[in-house]
């Protein structure tokens, strides 16, 4: 009989797992720091003991001891820690798995890979949702597609699954603080537990979810971007059930945000009795989705996958990817080295777990037309190349180039271009982002650091552009080999305003140089010119 000794194994997610394990005939060392319920949760196990261990000292002496097969590491949080586990697995010559999350940690791993091989063990990280689970979606996803663009994740738990401290300082760790993302065709970072989206979990004959999610940072971020050549964007959101939860946090967000605090970490000790005292108020209904958009045999398409979890059974899924990778490795199937979980697992694999839980799941397809083209219909054909690829918009996109911006000199002018956050007068490298949600395009353009985003849709056959509560209709008329914007009505706030008050603006868009070219005056009645920029732009591949 196999040994595996779990490290946090009568905790939230290390207690299913070595119940999981139990029952595939393992013998499980529960291991933790409190002796008292390690062996209370052996004492309900098949051929289990209780073992007091702290993955922060040295576990040398223990595995030196007990001998397990594989060490598997449910304890976390992974986001200050160090190597110091898998590197006592290794030199003991003992196979190493975790429940990792920590973008950093699982990245790490790979850097072990020598070492791993040379001991002849495996040693992997992430076995769990993210990135194992993520990965074998995205993969399933990702079949015939020639082209991905885009990826959006999210995650959301039953209120009843309580997060236990490891979790949530986990969370505490990034709120507020900067997190890298891959979005328009470069590095930027965005605050974490920002980018607030009301999601909705649907599958056929069963009842949606609609919960608010937030931006988490996940190893995800890193290694999806990294899995395809044509580098698609990464978002991953996660929530609790309650919306008034994800909005208490992101507003704790902003004094970390501000620089007044380094991190909420502090703070976990007063957020996890809050959060206990509120779990009576929740379901027992988990989910999760995944989103990739691209490209197949030149069209575009988006495929959603969604899973929802009744009755309590959401909290399994983080352990499933540990329990199937440990049968692997009883097996024989997984090959000595180092590397994180991505890509070991498939769907198929998970679904033979699913099925012994309240668990359903869906896969849609859809297809989409962009924006400008359905507003132009068959004209959008007929414009030139440059102009055509600028706006032939889907998930994400990136362009970059130079423009030359002018200002106008009153005082209101100028106090028009701060408000609406336009740029200073000057030549400016330029970076525009590119990102589509639901059929909206959201425009950033990045003058030398300055940036300023407006959201495109279509409304009635016109063009509407949104710079905050105010909207701007257009039609898009052809002119020469290029486009214009011609201005049909506004709005404050969706109430119409007289047309000889708005914005005097007819924007050009022309080919020139294999470029995108572009043209913007915009002055004002009574006020005179307050901005014009003008400049080209190349889509980055």
């Amino acid at each position: 009989m196999k040994r595996i000794l779990v490290l946090g194994g009568y905790g939230g997610f290390g207690a299913r797992l070595s119940r999981r394990l139990a029952s595939d005939g393992f013998e499980v060392l529960v291991a933790g720091r409190n002796l008292e319920a390690a062996k209370a949760l052996a004492a309900r196990l098949p051929h289990a003991i209780g073992l007091q261990a702290d993955r922060k000292g040295d576990i040398s002496a223990i595995l030196g001891e007990h001998g397990p097969f594989l060490l598997i590491d449910a304890a976390g949080p992974f986001q200050q820690s160090d190597d110091r586990v898998p590197r006592a697995c290794m030199e003991a010559g003992i196979h190493y798995f975790d429940l990792a999350d920590a973008r950093d940690f699982v990245g790490a791993i790979r850097c072990l890979d020598e070492r791993a091989k040379a001991a002849g063990v495996a040693v992997i990280s992430g076995a769990s949702s993210v990135p194992a689970l993520s990965s074998a979606v995205v993969a399933d996803l990702a079949k015939d597609m020639d082209e991905v663009r885009s990826i959006e994740m999210s995650i959301s738990a039953s209120n009843r699954a309580t997060a236990g401290a490891s979790v949530t300082s986990a969370i505490l760790s990034y709120v507020g603080r900067p997190v890298r993302l891959w979005r328009g065709r470069r590095w930027q970072d965005a605050m974490g537990w920002h980018m607030l989206k009301r999601e909705t979990y649907a599958i056929a004959g069963r009842r949606p979810l609609h919960r608010l999610v937030a931006l988490a940072d996940v190893p995800d971020h890193d290694l999806l971007v990294e899995s395809f050549a044509e580098r698609p964007s990464v978002i991953f959101r996660a929530g609790p059930e309650f919306a008034f939860q994800t909005l208490a946090l992101w507003l704790l967000s902003w004094p970390v945000a501000w620089g007044w605090l380094t991190s909420l970490k502090k703070i976990s000790r007063f957020l996890l009795p809050l959060q206990r005292l509120t779990a009576r108020l929740g379901t027992a209904r988990s989910a999760m989705t995944i989103e990739i958009k691209g490209i197949e045999q030149g069209a575009m398409k988006a495929r959603r996958w969604t899973l929802i979890a009744e009755n309590g059974h959401g909290v399994e899924i983080p352990t499933l990817p540990a329990q199937l990778l440990a049968r692997a490795l009883r097996d024989g199937r997984l090959l000595p080295g180092a590397r994180h979980a991505g890509g070991l697992l498939s769907l198929e694999d998970f679904r033979t777990l699913f099925r012994d839980l309240a668990i359903t799941e869906e896969m849609t397809e859809a297809p989409y037309t962009p924006l400008y083209q359905r507003v132009m219909g068959p004209a959008f054909a007929h414009l030139s190349e440059p102009v055509r690829a600028m706006h032939h918009v889907f998930g994400d996109g990136g362009a970059e180039g130079e423009a030359v911006v002018t200002r106008g000199r009153s005082p209101l002018a100028r106090l028009v271009a701060k408000i609406f956050g336009f740029p200073a007068a000057g030549k400016h490298a330029l970076h525009v982002s590119f990102e589509e949600n639901n059929g909206i395009e959201e425009w950033t353009r990045d003058f030398s650091g300055r940036r300023f985003r407006s959201h495109l849709s279509e409304e009635n056959g016109h063009l509407v552009e949104r710079f905050g509560p105010f909207r701007f209709a257009f039609d898009l008329p052809i002119r020469g080999n290029g486009l214009s914007m011609a201005m049909r009505h506004w709005s404050f706030l969706r109430i119409p305003l007289p047309l000889f008050l708005a914005p005097q603006s007819v924007a050009h868009e022309w080919p020139e140089d294999d470029c995108f070219h572009f043209d913007v005056p915009i002055a004002l009645p009574f006020i005179g010119p307050v901005v014009h920029y003008r400049g080209w732009l190349r889509r980055i591949d």
